[in-house]
């Protein structure tokens, strides 16, 4: 399916030290489109932290009949020298989360801004997907709460409009963080899943052995399927790493384990468990399922 990609899409919002601005990608025809609000990891990279980031995912996922619109969040390289000395920097866990429902709350505005687009979008039919500091985005637009280390106070930033989650190899419970970079993320310490209630895949990756957090291993990135209420579901990617395989970009540098099959794959499967939950009677779900099945079976022989 031929897709539009339209940015950047500017949105004001008060208060914010920088305007947020989105990338939009949807397929060129089709109406009753589902929403994926994607976050970006925060990472090395510059662009890749931005919109400009995860095509792979979100190419694929456009193709697949979804409208994605990717915020460059304040924590993006691309803003350093811009927000580097603001509250709440280097990683801006609260913001992040607000720019979803700023997204949700101004999408007037961007169905009018994307040629093409306006009256196709089911605003019903809204998930959220992140990817390592965006998977902690997403948990908490879920419903998992922190205390505010700052504060003390307990920020439920849980947003009602977001219907389905995809949580790709985010941080885990944060009482066993003791890696070297425990203390830059004191914010995840006191991250509480059971309220994490919205339905959600959580993708990880076997090799994906975050030590400069915790030496629990990669078991820690399944912490918000284990520790959350269903319904969630569990997708185990056999020898991926913390990019798994390569979703951030095409061929970045930083990728330790690429594998364009694997990224083909955790895209197609994605998007089956989303159209399969937003309509149950969608057998695509299933289908991925027992195609990946299948292709396991053909390789082992």
């Amino acid at each position: 399916m031929s897709v539009i990609s339209y940015s950047p899409v500017i949105l004001s919002v008060p208060g914010r030290p920088v305007d947020l601005q989105v990338r939009v990608s949807a397929p060129a025809t089709g109406t009753d489109l589902p929403v994926i609000l994607l976050s970006h990891g925060h990472g090395f990279a510059n662009n890749l932290s931005s919109l400009n980031g995860y095509a792979p995912l979100a190419n694929d996922w456009a193709a697949r009949g979804f409208v994605v619109v990717q915020p460059t969040h304040l924590s993006s390289r691309t803003l350093t020298g811009v927000v580097g000395a603001a509250s709440g920097a280097p990683y801006f866990w609260r913001s992040r989360a607000e720019d979803m429902s700023q997204i949700l709350d101004q999408f007037d505005l961007i169905e009018d801004a994307v040629p093409t687009l306006a009256g196709r979008v089911n605003r019903e039919q809204v998930a959220v997907a992140g990817h390592s500091l965006g998977g902690f985005t997403t948990t908490q637009l879920l419903g998992a709460r922190i205390t505010d280390p700052d504060t003390g106070e307990i920020a439920d930033l849980r947003e009602p409009r977001i219907k389905q989650g995809i949580v790709l190899a985010a941080p885990g419970r944060g009482d066993v963080l003791n890696g070297p970079m425990a203390d830059a993320i004191d914010f995840a310490r006191t991250i509480d899943f059971s309220t994490m209630t919205t339905p959600a895949l959580v993708v990880i990756g076997d090799k994906d052995d975050s030590q400069h957090f915790t030496d629990m291993g990669p078991d820690w990135h399944a912490d918000p399927y284990h520790l959350a209420p269903s319904p969630k579901t569990l997708l185990t990617v056999f020898g991926a790493e913390h990019l798994l395989g390569g979703i951030q970009g095409y061929d970045a540098a930083e990728t330790t384990d690429e594998d364009p099959q694997r990224v083909a794959a955790i895209a197609r499967l994605t998007a089956a468990y989303l159209h399969t939950q937003f309509n149950p009677s969608s057998p695509a779900w299933q289908e991925a399922s027992d195609e990946l099945v299948a292709l396991a079976a053909t390789e082992s022989k």
